[in-house]
């Protein structure tokens, strides 16, 4: 099959921990240090290219202001995705968007579910309607819609970024000093509502789901263990924790895969998992944080449709690390999800039964 596999590239590292404060991706900052810590390193595009090309003539595209012609005179027969896009809110929207209106296949969801998963409120929104267990939560546009009394401890993130890009080690508030302090700080630097959200106490996980329907997989759960990151932080998987304190060549102990759990507390996870997969319209693959609430009952915190995929297991990416506890390699990991697609699609060429029995 002709593939083309569209992609931002990174050109320059994430920020460190001597960079000056963050700056919005959302707004109008196009020289802030994070605004492109959603985007992949060369060595993730070259990986994914490798796996496809081991079944597939592949083009690489990059996904630039030139994307549009580049794919409407290429003319795949699909589109493997993981562009995160250029500005705003519907960034993650736009390639998918575009190859709808060209006619193109493409891994993944749809850019309706991308915008949507992107955006915590409506995420939280929706999981809500279909009462599927999720922190609660308000939307602070503007420091006058601060509610004057919460429960405390809370979570203080922007409403429309990913990476855990402005979720640091100081969005866990304790007090309302603490609050209205990260909540300007977002304001302020994102140039986006806040959403402040609930501290659930508990365990935290994160939960890597292939295909489609009746098909969908989960594959083994990873949990992240706070307890061995450096000492005095908060237990929570912040923007230092993903990217300042895990380093390749050092990287952090933090994650168990397959996560020791209960029969019953694992079935409830997946089973969660499962319908936030089903009401955010989610297709083919995706990855959800859940998080255990003080009596032990798991809630969905977010869901990641555009998944990261870091290629070495030294680089503690979860997705990939779901999979090979699942028997699966790398190479395998991107063509079930090739596999997914083309089966939704009716693009019987790709699909490889010995890769779906192995799930």
């Amino acid at each position: 099959m002709r593939i083309a596999l569209t992609f931002n590239q990174r050109e320059e590292s994430v920020q460190s921990e001597d960079s000056p404060p963050l700056e919005p991706s959302s707004g109008p900052a196009p020289d802030s240090l994070d605004l492109y810590a959603e985007w992949d390193d060369i060595h993730t595009i070259k990986a994914v290219e490798f796996a496809l090309a081991s079944c597939h003539q592949v083009t690489l595209v990059n996904a630039d202001l030139d994307v549009f012609e580049t794919c409407r005179q290429l003319q795949p027969e699909l589109v493997f995705n993981i562009a995160e896009g250029l500005n705003g809110a519907s960034r993650e929207a736009q390639i998918p968007a575009m190859l709808d209106m060209l006619g193109i296949p493409y891994t993944g969801s749809d850019p309706v579910t991308l915008g949507n998963c992107l955006d915590k409120r409506r995420t939280k929104e929706i999981l809500s309607y279909y009462r599927i267990p999720t922190p609660r939560f308000v939307v602070v546009s503007s420091m006058a819609e601060l509610p004057s009394r919460l429960r405390y401890p809370l979570m203080v993130k922007p409403t429309l970024e990913g990476s855990s890009k402005g979720v640091t080690d100081k969005a866990l508030v304790h007090d309302r000093k603490g609050l209205v302090r990260q909540v300007e700080w977002v304001l302020e630097t994102y140039r986006q509502p806040a959403l402040v959200e609930e501290f659930l106490p508990g365990r935290e996980f994160t939960v890597a789901l292939f295909g489609n329907g009746s098909s969908l997989q989960v594959m083994p759960i990873v949990e992240i263990n706070f307890d061995t990151l450096p000492a005095g932080v908060n237990p929570i998987y912040s923007y230092e924790a993903k990217w300042l304190w895990d380093r390749e060549e050092d990287p952090l102990q933090i994650f168990t895969c397959p996560a020791c759990l209960e029969p019953l507390l694992q079935k409830r996870i997946e089973e969660i998992c499962r319908q936030a997969f089903s009401a955010m319209g989610c297709r083919d693959w995706c990855r959800i944080d859940v998080r255990l609430d003080g009596r032990g009952l798991p809630s969905i915190i977010e869901l990641n449709p555009l998944p990261g995929i870091l290629p070495r297991p030294e680089q503690n990416s979860c997705f990939p690390k779901a999979a090979r506890a699942a028997g699966l390699s790398y190479e395998q990991m991107i063509l079930t999800v090739v596999d997914a697609a083309s089966e939704r699609l009716n693009l019987h060429q790709g699909v490889s039964d010995e890769r779906l029995r192995m799930l």
